[in-house]
């Protein structure tokens, strides 16, 4: 299969490129990103063949089906680090919490959130690649406390990577921090920055675009590749999910084979949503997806009036801070799927110049046929966090934000499945919050003071984080970051 650009071609680069081109070298023409050229058929007779299957088995014939030019053997080797997670035979294990309402738990990996589905995979790929390519590539990757420890994970210590990795200073929780600080291979340069994740993002996308950037980089044998999920090599991890929690609803009687659901996504930049539609592109029966966001809810005016706004807006820092997001790069491929590059390029570069852009009626009737969105605020948040631990079922902020979206957009009497993002421990002190009332307890105490609580371990690897040495303290001004990640070379 080959991958085209969502801005178009600036006649500058191939029009169309293997997927082993789009990974390594992720940015296209105009700033643009890359996508399939098709999507393959994955209907009934793919789910049928499949209800039994595991979820390497599900996953690897997924990938088959988008024909990637990459080794087998390679593809056996980046799924059998699922089986690192807490239950190597069902890794992303799907729980009944209501009549109607099921958690896909996405969070069972070594750093304890969603982003190892995906990182977990794409490192094994993209070093191996290196490897036969003879090269030497830096890795980018901006995080709002999630993609950063999973990437730093995946790397440390491969073969011709190195990873520069930014996030915004006091904008991850303790554990999230520490989980990138206490990194200490030589191949990985963690760098706090003063700003938010939007200033993180938009630093990598500048230095992913920037010719003398690269010219830089050429002069020390290495090449620039990014792990955010501007690159597809996340994205195609991100579509097996979805289609193994819907079979995994017809394997415990929920639902027969057909019937449509609710997907429901606690969304930032939009991949884990994007991953979803193309799953339903690709023949899932989905009835709509459900966008939940926090306060920082541009999403949901987005979807809810076509409206891209930014102009009056800042960042908020919230209990959800892997929401705390207002620049989503994986939009862009929405409106590529829905109405082309050229149209994608124009609203692009509005939002980029004038950071706002408004679909007509028409798109946002497209928009509106498969997405609906709303957003929780942290004390509602925290309700639910609570409503849910009555009932027997520990959640943590992200998750929390779903509940808000189906309350008010599920109106059809199907199943809901809810994508949980992150384990408890990464955002004790909130969770700690919502089920004693403690203010202001260090991520320490909140996670002993939860542990007692659910009578819940913590696991062995949270808990070896406070014990740590720091060995990458630094955070700098945003206008160093080139400076910083050319000394680390």
């Amino acid at each position: 299969m080959q991958f085209i650009e969502t801005r178009g071609n600036d006649g500058q680069r191939a029009a169309k490129v293997s997927f082993s081109e789009a990974i390594l070298n992720p940015m296209a023409s105009f700033g643009g990103l890359y996508v399939p050229e098709y999507l393959p058929d994955l209907g009934r007779a793919f789910l049928e063949d499949h209800l039994a299957a595991d979820y390497k088995t599900l996953a690897r014939d997924v990938l088959a089906a988008f024909e990637l030019d990459i080794d087998p053997d390679v593809i056996d080797e980046a799924l059998a680090l699922y089986d690192g997670f807490d239950d190597p035979a069902h890794p992303v294990p799907v729980t009944r919490v209501g009549d109607d309402v099921w958690v896909s738990e996405l969070y069972h990996g070594p750093t304890r959130a969603f982003k190892d589905m995906a990182l977990q995979p794409f490192g094994v790929v993209l070093s191996d690649l290196a490897q036969k390519r003879s090269e030497n590539y830096l890795i980018l990757a901006a995080t709002s406390g999630d993609t950063g420890p999973a990437t730093l994970e995946t790397f440390k210590n491969r073969a011709n990577v190195k990873v520069a990795c930014l996030y915004p200073d006091g904008g991850t929780s303790d554990v999230q921090r520490l989980q990138m600080v206490t990194e200490d291979a030589a191949n990985l340069k963690v760098i706090g920055i003063h700003g938010d994740f939007d200033d993180a993002q938009a630093a990598l996308k500048n230095l992913l675009n920037s010719a003398s950037f690269r010219a830089e980089l050429k002069k020390k044998n290495t090449l620039l590749s990014a792990a955010n999920s501007v690159n597809f090599g996340r994205i195609i991890f991100q579509q097996i999910y979805h289609i193994h929690s819907y079979l995994a609803l017809v394997r415990q009687g929920a639902i027969a084979l057909g019937d449509k659901v609710y997907l429901d996504v606690p969304s930032g930049n939009f991949g884990n949503a994007l991953g979803g539609y193309y799953a339903m592109k690709m023949g899932l029966p989905v009835e709509k997806i459900l966008i939940a966001s926090n306060r920082n809810n541009v999403l949901t005016d987005w979807i809810a009036t076509g409206r891209y706004d930014l102009r009056e807006r800042r960042v908020v820092g919230t209990t959800s801070p892997a929401m705390d997001i207002l620049k989503s790069s994986n939009v862009e491929r929405i409106l590529f799927d829905l109405f082309g590059a050229a149209r994608t390029r124009e609203l692009m570069e509005q939002l980029d110049n004038e950071r706002c852009y408004a679909l007509e009626a028409s798109e946002l009737d497209a928009l509106q046929a498969v997405f609906a969105a709303d957003y929780c605020d942290d004390d509602e948040g925290k309700r639910y966090i609570r409503e849910l631990f009555d009932r027997g079922y520990l959640m943590d902020p992200h998750t929390a934000t779903c509940f808000k979206a189906r309350a008010t957009h599920a109106d059809k009497p199907l199943q809901t499945i809810i994508y949980s993002t992150a384990e408890w421990t990464k955002f004790s002190p909130t969770i700690a919050n919502a089920l004693t009332g403690e203010t202001g307890s260090r991520d320490i105490d909140a996670l002993q003071s939860i542990s007692a609580e659910a009578g819940l371990p913590i696991p062995a690897r949270i808990q070896a984080l406070f014990d740590l040495p720091i060995a990458q303290p630094a955070v700098i001004d945003k206008a160093d970051i080139e400076s910083a990640v050319l000394a680390f070379l």
